[in-house]
């Protein structure tokens, strides 16, 4: 099988937040992708829980100082790195005060959820996008896991279109069992708009509700395939990703992920 280079859009990496089953798997599949043989690049927010000097992050200057305007405000864009030795993998975080500094993953220190988490995934996304074309580094796939990835296929797909970087680019959404609970209010929904990505882009998708469900339906819209991390995945949003006609790989029950999902990757060229 022909060697890839495979961009990890993810939402939260162990051990540099809590280990749970996203975080585990936020590291575990960059890594076993990368054991294949693969060339892997990996990004995740720099959430306002991760130490950054135990963690020893440190801002990469070259690639930081862009302004990203959602909402006709400026958001400065910081990108920060740190190694995980065990994987031998290097992560890159998205960093903004706005959106992370002392701010946990979803919900506040209450159990409150965000209620900008929708702007914090559309800057995170356009923050992973910029920062690959900086890094002039050309993916072959894009693997988007998690509610904070689910802008990406839209940009990609829209505003980026034309780019070089991602014109070959095929796209793999992984659904995550339900992390967010609130409804942001259709309104909100044209905060995506930027460049040549539009609300009547995702406008049938978005006008009678926009919280969790919506946003996964967008990244299965513009992806090219679709991975069901396991059987508590929303099983509407599996019945919109066939009505769009999307490859879809079923859950992975024997754990065997880095052969299962090397091999959806090249179904998709």
């Amino acid at each position: 099988m022909e060697a890839k280079k495979v961009l990890f859009i993810t939402s939260e990496i162990a051990p540099f937040v809590e280990e749970t089953e996203n975080s585990t798997m936020g590291r575990t599949i960059p890594s076993t992708i990368q054991e294949l043989g693969h060339e892997i690049r990996t990004f995740s927010p720099k959430w306002g829980n991760i130490n950054e000097r135990r963690n020893q992050l440190h801002e990469v200057i070259r690639l930081s100082g862009m302004n990203l305007i959602i909402n006709d405000t400026d958001h400065p864009l910081i990108i920060k790195v740190a190694s995980l030795p065990s994987a031998r993998m290097q992560i890159y975080f998205i960093d903004n005060d706005d959106f992370f500094l002392k701010r946990a993953i979803t919900c506040d220190k209450e159990g409150k959820e965000y209620n900008d988490n929708d702007e914090r995934a559309i800057f995170y996304a356009r923050g992973v996008i910029e920062t690959v074309k900086k890094l002039r580094w050309v993916p072959d796939v894009i693997h988007c896991q998690g509610w904070t990835a689910a802008y990406a296929p839209l940009y990609i797909k829209t505003a980026y279109a034309d780019e070089p970087s991602f014109q070959n680019t095929k796209i793999v959404t992984e659904l995550l069992p339900k992390e967010l609970n609130l409804d942001y209010g259709c309104e909100k929904a044209k905060y995506v708009e930027f460049r040549d990505t539009h609300y009547e882009d995702i406008q049938e998708i978005c006008e009678n509700a926009y919280g969790y469900e919506e946003m996964q339906k967008i990244a299965v819209k513009f992806s090219d395939g679709v991975i069901a991390r396991n059987s508590n995945v929303d099983a509407s949003i599996i019945e919109y990703a066939k009505s769009m006609d999307k490859k879809i790989l079923a859950p992975v029950e024997d754990g065997a992920y880095n052969k299962a999902y090397s091999e959806f990757y090249e179904s998709l060229f």
